[in-house]
């Protein structure tokens, strides 16, 4: 059983900063790549960062705010968010590519106040 587990979302104002961890659990190998989505309401999903061994990536609108690492010993990828905006609110998750098969966690809300 494998699980991907979110944390760190919670309310912040704007300009401000949150780190989101995303561990994993279970019998899952070969992971490439990691990601994290979002997805506000009445919106859909999201691609807003992503890491594999290739290449690093982020969305446009959060280049120069936000980035990815991962953690291979702790089996952990964090999203460090800085400069926070009201449009950033949304619910964050994580994504993982094992041979072919997407698994996700369940998702951490981070709401940003103006």
């Amino acid at each position: 059983q494998v699980q991907l587990v979110e944390s760190g979302g919670g309310l912040v104002q704007a300009g401000g900063s949150l780190r989101l961890s995303c561990a994993r659990s279970g019998s899952i190998s070969n992971i490439d790549p990691m990601a994290w989505y979002r997805q506000a309401p009445g919106k859909q999903r999201e691609l807003v960062a992503v890491t594999s061994s290739l290449i690093t990536s982020f969305a446009d609108s959060v280049k120069g705010r936000f980035t990815i690492s991962r953690d291979n010993a702790k089996d952990t990828v964090y999203l460090q968010m800085n400069s926070l905006k009201p449009e950033d609110t949304a619910v964050y998750y994580c994504n993982a590519v094992s041979r072919g098969i997407s698994y996700w966690g369940q998702g951490t809300q981070v709401t940003v106040s103006s």
